[in-house]
């Protein structure tokens, strides 16, 4: 086949961009220059990054934001967040400032168990089934000892397996439920090495099962965390809307996420904008976050809002529940610099802590843009916080972007009003 390529993952970094250069750029000098400018000039330190993952040829750089002023459980955070779109970090560090005059925001851990499933299949009688496995459980904790002694020292360990019958939905498929407390780890090593032992030793039992993959699953609803704000009604007045008219306003626009799908993805896209930004920052997998925190959203069997609101008595209530499974030992924690940095940052925290850290985030991302929405419009601050990005991509120069910036202040941001500023500056 044309430009494939055999033995690949042997070239060294400079063999593997020679291929890519000659063979998908056309030898291409300014690529190869673009890949190597981004190439970390401490060599241990790039030595480390093109470890994290295979065939690495550069590095890929995010901004490393901070959002200050969070009151959270009457303690200050500042907050790392590693994004590139436009307005999240200012959206939730003004959302922060809003709430911290209003007596901050409260969070708890309501549990922390994760799960991980041994999924096999057998054709006999289910009393059999269940009769071995009663038998061989006590035997299944045993033979796991090994991988859970360190685990079980810090407090954590297999919680339960249970044996479930999924043969209504698929003929003869079965599985080994397991709970686990994985502590200040997310586990996922931990979980899979524990699920394919006691898969070894229960398929060992019996010729007739067939086991088809042992896995953790991201999807933690047993994981949870909640992060609320709240405040008189009359606190949210503003310039222009007096605190109930806010309040009601603010309220339907949850209701709105809460019973509209189309509306609730968007919604919970604001919300993860501040989820992922600090996940991403302290070594977390974002992706199995927002797998599972989607999973969560469609549990009643709809997509629905991640966030719920209510007025009583006077009294504003904002908040959020969110299934998340992190870590603050292991994985990238302890091996990237600006991971270790982000978690000194926020005081080296438990990972309840970041649940609850992660969880406020959310929280405040999603207030900050439906505050937005109800009020000015979404377009107003973010295309503002977006002029950069409009001015950068036509190469502007500083006294270009001083001056546009200044005209702007007065002007509706849009890209083709910004492609008429530049134009006519210039000419």
């Amino acid at each position: 086949m044309e430009n494939s390529v055999s033995g690949f993952s042997k070239f060294t970094k400079a063999e593997k961009i020679d291929w890519l250069i000659a063979n998908h750029f056309q030898n291409n000098p300014k690529a190869k220059a673009d890949l190597e400018r981004y190439w970390n000039t401490d060599e241990v330190l790039q030595k480390l990054h093109d470890e994290f993952t295979e065939n690495t040829i550069s590095n890929f750089y995010l901004p490393f934001g901070v959002a200050p002023n969070f009151l959270i459980n009457d303690k200050m955070y500042v907050i790392p967040m590693t994004i590139e779109e436009s307005s999240v970090v200012a959206a939730a560090s003004n959302a922060a400032k809003f709430w911290m005059e209003r007596g901050g925001f409260k969070a708890e851990v309501l549990s922390t168990t994760k799960v991980g499933q041994v999924h096999f299949m057998f054709h006999g009688a289910f009393s059999e089934l269940e009769a071995l496995f009663k038998t061989i459980k006590p035997q299944l904790f045993e033979e796991t000892k090994a991988i859970t002694k360190n685990m079980e020292a810090r407090g954590g360990g297999i919680l339960d397996i249970a044996l479930m019958d999924k043969t209504e939905k698929l003929s003869g498929y079965y599985q080994l439920h397991t709970t686990f407390e994985t502590k200040d780890a997310m586990g996922a090593n931990f979980i899979n090495s524990c699920l394919e032992q006691i898969a070894t030793t229960f398929k060992s039992c019996s010729k007739d099962i067939q086991v088809v993959m042992s896995i953790l699953s991201n999807y933690v609803p047993d994981c949870l965390v909640r992060a609320e704000v709240s405040c008189k009604v009359d606190a949210l007045a503003t310039n222009t809307y007096t605190g109930q008219e806010f309040a009601d306003t603010f309220l339907q626009a949850v209701r709105i996420a809460e019973i509209e799908p189309y509306r609730a993805v968007t919604h919970n896209k604001g919300i993860m904008n501040g989820v992922d930004s600090v996940v991403l920052a302290t070594g977390n997998d974002f992706r199995a976050v927002e797998a599972g925190v989607h999973a969560y959203a469609a549990r009643s069997g709809s997509y629905s809002s991640l966030t719920h609101a209510s007025i009583e008595d006077g009294a504003f209530k904002f908040w959020i529940e969110l299934p998340l499974a992190l870590g603050t030992v292991g994985g990238l924690t302890g091996l990237h610099p600006l991971v270790k940095t982000a978690l000194e940052l926020l005081g080296k925290p438990s990972a309840k802590e970041l649940m609850e850290i992660v969880a406020v985030a959310g929280l405040a991302q999603n207030f900050a843009a439906l505050k937005s929405l109800t009020t000015t419009g979404i377009q107003q601050g973010h295309m503002k916080m977006h002029l950069l990005n409009i001015l950068n991509q036509f190469e502007a120069n500083a006294t270009e972007k001083i001056h546009l910036i200044e005209h702007f202040k007065t002007h509706t941001v849009t890209h083709s009003a910004v492609v008429e500023a530049i134009e006519n500056l210039r000419a």
